[in-house]
């Protein structure tokens, strides 16, 4: 009888105890569920105004050539109207320039741009200052000579003054956009390794609770029973003494309620006789497949689901593990034909000899398998998007292709192909015993050769400039602005703004020369603009080309998503091709105002 007593202390202890770790547990969860959104969040924050603040940055940069464009234009402009005109535009983007250069040096609350700043960004502002100054008071100088139209050397001295500090300012603008880049990149970074390193700490977690928790109360639970089933089978042996009857009964009762309690209402548990037949099933279990406890007679399986595939395959693993015990992962269609999955265990359970039943411990890990069906679902979306996009790339890389050979041809054919057509039939035609027509001919054949020459040289020139190959990538740009400029009758300009005169792989040289040739022929066919400058400078390590138009400009969010569009794959195409020489393209353009295409070149 005493130690029956003590028994039945030391297991309502031990239930105490694990009803203990059990909140320990969770809270342990909860808690670094908290720990880890604060961090995120926090971390997040420190990184909304930076998106915002490299747009500002990327436009300072845009509005400087843009002022400089502007002045050229107003420089060469003599219609009093276009004067008043441009003078307008230059008012606006000074304001502009100034307002966002004040914004990115001493920050703005309202527009949640910081104050503070990294030591390097307080210097690179400092040392860019003077040129900032400079560009502004040589423009307001230059608006008001120009004003009272006097003194023509004074303006052109300080146009001088504005392209030599713009092309420094340019130089210093496109370092401070590269550390707010990578600062930027160092906080993802960060976030990134912190996440990393959260979800590290949770996983370590959740397996020592599995090993110092869960499964260690698996084992109490199992011992537990056992101890109930030996106290039931010795209460049977002392039935005729009463006394000793009734009080192992009670404490027999009171285990019986504190585990009954604890699997009700904590553990999805239920009890199956070998044959499969349910004999008991947990509240908590009973809730989740709304079952109702007034049936009898019914297979574990039958109460599970009404797919009879799923019974079979659930019979299948009683009849073939109630000895053995089984544990894996099941899943099953409901009443409600809802999806459920159950971490589940099988311990077989020895009443009494040569009787035995089951103990079914579940754990519903429904969400974990929704979220890993969801990750492999977009997964497999991404690269299928992936894939689409390169086949949409080079279908129509191939149609380019057929395109160009088709304009090459007919090109041939209409205008060589035509005028060697005459060249032959004039040669017949000559008669020497005529020398006066035969000396008109010869005249005729002379201008029809030149014609000649001058087609091939054209053809030529639209696959492989010469001057690209001769020459290298200065001369070439060169060339193709005089040319256009010729043909489409618009001012197409070219400026070598820090006398670049370096020779690069052939690759990267042919690489540089198509995309200039596409921004500008954009901006020709589809920007309606009337003056476009090609601007060239270089650094010790980048190369850079700025194409500005003053044309119609456009929104990039629209432009960006049609991208089966001729736009939008022109977009697609500058972008698979600057990648691949390992250079960035900058893309601001403003509706009504214009477009800034920069391309960035590793040399």
């Amino acid at each position: 009888m005493s130690s029956s007593k003590n028994d039945t202390t030391i297991d309502s202890i031990s239930f105490k105890n694990l009803r203990r770790l059990y909140l320990f547990a969770l809270l342990t969860i909860a808690l670094t569920v908290l720990v880890s959104q604060f961090i995120l969040q926090y971390n997040l924050n420190r990184q909304l105004s930076d998106s915002k603040i490299i747009n500002t940055s990327g436009k300072q940069r845009m509005l400087s050539q843009k002022l400089t464009k502007e002045l050229l234009i107003l420089h060469a402009a003599t219609d009093p109207s276009k004067v008043e005109l441009e003078k307008k535009r230059i008012d606006s983007i000074l304001n502009k320039w100034k307002f966002n250069h004040n914004t990115l040096v001493y920050g703005n609350e309202k527009l949640g741009f910081p104050e503070e700043k990294s030591a390097l960004l307080n210097k690179l502002y400092q040392s860019i200052q003077p040129n900032f100054e400079a560009i502004i008071a040589a423009s307001h100088q230059y608006l008001q000579i120009k004003k009272n139209e006097q003194n023509p050397e004074k303006l052109q001295q300080l146009i001088t003054i504005i392209l030599d500090n713009e092309r420094i300012f340019l130089t210093k603008m496109n370092q401070i956009v590269e550390q707010y880049d990578q600062e930027a990149l160092e906080k993802v970074t960060l976030q990134s390794k912190t996440e990393y390193g959260i979800l590290l700490f949770t996983l370590l977690v959740l397996v020592l609770e599995f090993l110092f928790i869960f499964k260690p109360t698996n084992k109490k639970i199992e011992i537990l029973i056992s101890k109930l089933l030996t106290s039931e089978r010795k209460a049977l042996k002392l039935a005729y003494n009463t006394e000793v009857l009734s009080e192992i009964k009670e404490n027999s009762v009171k285990e019986l309620k504190s585990l009954n309690y604890a699997m009700e209402n904590t553990l999805l548990y239920c009890r199956v006789a070998p044959n499969g037949t349910l004999i008991h099933i947990g509240e908590k279990f009973s809730k989740l497949l709304h079952y109702n406890k007034s049936t009898t007679e019914q297979r574990f399986s039958q109460v599970l689901t009404a797919s009879e595939k799923e019974q079979h395959s659930i019979d299948r693993i009683i009849a073939e593990k109630h000895r053995s015990g089984w544990q894996g992962e099941i899943s099953f269609t409901s009443k409600e034909d809802t999806t459920i999955w159950l971490d589940l265990s099988m311990v077989p359970v020895t009443i009494k000899k040569g009787a035995s039943e089951l103990l079914i411990i579940c754990f519903d890990i429904t969400e974990r398998k929704k979220a890993q069906q969801e990750v492999e679902r977009l997964n497999i979306e991404s690269s299928e998007a992936k894939i689409n996009q390169q086949k949409i790339i080079s279908s129509k890389i191939i149609e380019n292709q057929e395109n160009e050979q088709n304009r090459i041809a007919k090109e041939i054919h209409d205008g060589i192909g035509q005028m060697l057509t005459g060249l032959k039939f004039s040669l017949e035609s000559i008669n020497l015993d005529d020398k006066e027509k035969t000396s008109q001919k010869m005249e005729y054949l002379k201008q029809l050769s030149l014609d000649i020459i001058k087609g091939v040289r054209t053809a030529t020139f639209n696959l492989m400039p010469p001057e690209l190959s001769d020459h290298g990538i200065v001369s070439s740009l060169s060339k193709l602005c005089q040319e256009l400029s010729k043909l489409t009758g618009k001012s197409i300009v070219f400026y070598n703004k820090s006398q670049f005169e370096q020779r690069l792989d052939s690759l990267t040289e042919i690489n540089i020369y198509r995309l200039s040739q596409e921004a500008i022929n954009n901006a020709i066919k589809y920007a309606d603009s009337t003056h476009i400058i090609v601007q060239l400078s270089h650094s010790t390590s980048i190369l850079s080309i700025t194409i500005d138009d003053n044309g119609k400009g456009f929104d990039l969010q629209s432009v960006e998503k049609k991208r089966n569009s001729s736009s939008g794959m022109g977009l697609v195409f500058m972008q698979e091709r600057i990648q691949y020489i390992n250079g960035r393209i900058f893309i601001n353009s403003i509706p009504g105002e214009g477009t800034r295409i920069t391309f960035n070149i590793p040399i």
